[in-house]
């Protein structure tokens, strides 16, 4: 290479899929979408139609307009755990409660699949938490964490691989031989 040869910039698809990971990571994603997957199969299963050959087969249900208001109501909290993650909680416990009447008035919670979609995503919103701000990198500092607490002086050597010679505290001998905490006699550790 030489110095005249172009960077290459990184492409379209890896940027988008790096600011997607961005995004993903400061909200509970996996929360949000198996709310939003759980609340398909139980709004679509009671107006399914099942045909085999030339006969129908209908799953229509008497609750059928409840199974449609719990799944839409699914897919609007998996929405809003992505979009509103300060209602994480609120929705979490919104999509486990829907979930458990689903299996009551949705064929079976959408023949379990939705319910368990919808109670998985209902306990991770419940357990997510925001992740912390990343710390400041490491040789940013300004020797404020020298090892006596102190900044380290003006005329400390710059080369890191040598260790900063600070002068050492004078030892006092205490009862039973001890120095500093530490046995002189028997070398067991006090304290």
């Amino acid at each position: 290479m030489s110095a005249e040869t172009p960077v290459q910039s990184t492409g379209t698809f890896a940027r988008l899929r790096l600011r997607f990971r961005d995004w993903r990571g400061t909200r509970p994603f996996w929360a949000g979408l198996f709310t939003l997957l759980g609340g398909i199969p139980i709004a679509y299963f009671p107006y399914a139609t099942l045909k085999l050959g030339h006969m129908s087969l209908a799953m229509a249900t008497t609750a059928g307009a409840g199974s449609l208001i719990i799944g839409v109501l699914l897919v609007t909290l998996g929405l809003t755990m992505w979009f509103q993650s300060a209602t994480r909680v609120f929705a979490g416990v919104a999509a486990i409660l829907l979930a458990l009447v689903s299996l009551v008035i949705s064929n079976i919670g959408g023949f379990l699949v939705g319910f368990l979609l919808s109670l998985i995503g209902g306990a991770l919103a419940l357990s997510w938490a925001p992740g912390e701000p990343p710390v400041e990198a490491a040789g940013e500092h300004d020797g404020a964490d020298a090892p006596t607490g102190e900044a380290a002086p003006d005329n400390a050597p710059q080369d890191p691989s040598v260790a900063p010679q600070f002068p050492a505290a004078p030892y006092e001998k205490g009862e039973d031989g001890e120095v500093d905490g530490v046995r002189a006699a028997g070398g067991h550790r006090v304290g």
